[in-house]
């Protein structure tokens, strides 16, 4: 058995893994990284364009992330995080294409308005509320808010096209929004990683166990599935940044920040059109509301997106039910994660969940009629016939103890770092890739403590991300600054 020996090991070939690996190597090009991921090829995954459930999350139109509080205002928290971490992603793409690491943006990134649009009288006043909530703040400067008929049905002429006369609706719209092929962008870069020196990408290969050496260097074994032979690698740090893979190496790893960890698994999938002629007549993002007791990764959206370069427009998702934590996994993936540690949690939140679970069930069993009568809420026009279905990637929601309840269920994401910074694991799901920089600088500033606070890490770290350090949230001349630079960079602008 042959033993390799690393600065990093990045465990898994998607979008987290691959800004992770991006940042450090721009940081300190002597560093020896290793990228492993078990498919043939890199972003096979969630972070392919056809398995991302979203793109380009910015809390401009998802109007889950905009929650009403018990007094009837509009809980901002969650817009304002999202909204300033995705802006932080604007700006090291930018850097990447400002320094001929990324090419053309267009290859990775295109302009997509992002549009909200509700009917019914209770929805329209939410949906006015959010508006006037939102656009009083920086972030949201040039969010627009129409109930007019005309005017809607120029932003969005699928959506009003054979819609009820006279039914109350309401939309908005911020015209910079953004369509992100991460599938793409993920590969754009490790291409270029492969390129330099120092930086070693292992395909077909998986981890089958990792273990903390009395050194604190972490003993990593992994196998070649090509070929069976078992190997070694002896590295300083290392990032289980697998998606739905990540949980079961996290326990793997026996490190006592993993203790009470479960994972809950939930698919997705969407009606696709690709007929030219209903596609061209979209171009936007357009989000509606949840329907009733539907998890928040099912909140209804008619997408434009580009992948590989193709429109497309898809509507969904439609939740799903498997044990599969991969979409590429085993049956037996949940089964295998229950744990002594995580037992009482994953139990307790089961049983607190038991509609959300009958929910996904029934989105299953669902007819392709039946998929697209809830299409036709949004698109009153649809016909059966254009739309076909597709199979989205797998999302794996975090179970974790609870003090109060024993165990909860949450939708998002959360990392996970050892006290010594030797190992960081990222779990869950949305926002995701979305907010991938401003994660990713998190673990090298807990993972890389010394470095990260010195003085050429620091402004390296402005460098890639000229608004580090402070809040995008309250600086709102700082916020015009980058705003400006990366829509025109980017090629965002109108």
């Amino acid at each position: 058995m042959s033993v390799t020996t690393a600065d990093v090991v990045l465990v898994g070939a998607g979008a987290m893994s691959g800004t992770l690996g991006m940042l450090l190597r721009q940081l300190d090009p002597s560093l020896n990284i290793v990228m492993i991921e078990q498919h043939d090829a890199v972003a096979t995954e969630s972070t392919d364009g056809w398995n991302n459930a979203g793109t380009g999350h910015a809390a401009y139109c998802e109007l889950n992330y905009t929650p009403v509080n018990a007094d009837g205002s509009i809980d901002t928290t969650k817009a304002f995080a999202i909204n300033s971490a995705f802006e932080v992603s604007l700006q090291f793409w930018s850097y990447l294409v400002e320094k001929g690491i990324l090419p053309e943006p267009s290859a990775f990134i295109n302009r997509a308005p992002h549009k909200s649009f509700v009917w019914g009288d209770e929805n329209v006043r939410f949906l006015k509320k959010r508006f006037e909530t939102l656009s009083q703040h920086s972030l949201f400067e040039g969010m627009e808010y129409s109930e007019s008929e005309d005017t809607i049905k120029q932003w969005m002429p699928l959506v009003m096209q054979g819609r009820e006369p006279h039914q109350r609706v309401a939309a908005t719209r911020v015209k910079h929004g953004s369509d992100v092929d991460f599938g793409a962008l993920t590969r754009l870069m490790v291409q270029h990683l492969e390129q330099q020196d120092g930086f070693e990408l292992r395909m077909q290969t998986r981890v089958i166990d990792l273990n903390q050496k009395d050194n604190g260097r972490w003993a990593i074994t992994v196998k070649n599935l090509k070929t069976g032979a078992i190997d070694a690698i002896d590295t300083d740090f290392v990032f289980l940044g697998a998606g739905g893979g990540a949980l079961p190496l996290l326990q793997k790893s026996a490190v006592p920040e993993g203790r009470g960890y479960g994972g809950f698994p939930v698919s997705g999938q969407w009606l696709v059109c690709r007929k030219p002629e209903i596609v061209e007549q979209h171009h936007a993002k357009v989000y509606g509301k949840a329907p009733l007791g539907a998890p928040p990764m099912s909140v209804p959206h008619l997408d434009t997106r580009i992948i590989n370069g193709k429109k497309a427009l898809l509507f969904g998702p439609f939740a799903g039910f498997t044990t599969k934590f991969l979409k590429q996994g085993s049956f037996l993936d949940l089964a295998y994660s229950i744990k002594p540690s995580n037992i009482k949690p994953m139990l307790i939140a089961g049983l607190s969940n038991m509609d959300l679970t009958r929910y996904l069930v029934s989105e299953v069993l669902q007819s392709h009629h039946a998929r697209v009568d809830a299409l036709r809420k949004f698109y009153p026009d649809a016909r059966d016939e254009d739309w076909e279905l597709a199979i989205a990637g797998q999302r794996v929601q975090i179970i974790k103890e609870d003090p109060v309840k024993g165990g909860k269920l949450e939708f998002g994401t959360e990392v996970i770092t050892t006290g010594d910074g030797t190992l960081a694991a990222l779990l869950g799901a949305s926002p995701g890739a979305s907010t991938a920089v401003q994660t990713m600088i998190g673990i090298v500033e807990r993972c890389f403590v010394k470095r990260s606070k010195g003085e050429a890490w620091q402004a390296h770290l402005h460098d890639l991300v000229p608004s580090y350090g402070k809040s995008l949230v309250d600086d709102a001349e700082l916020l015009k600054e980058v705003r400006q630079r990366t829509l025109s960079t980017l090629n965002l602008s109108e």
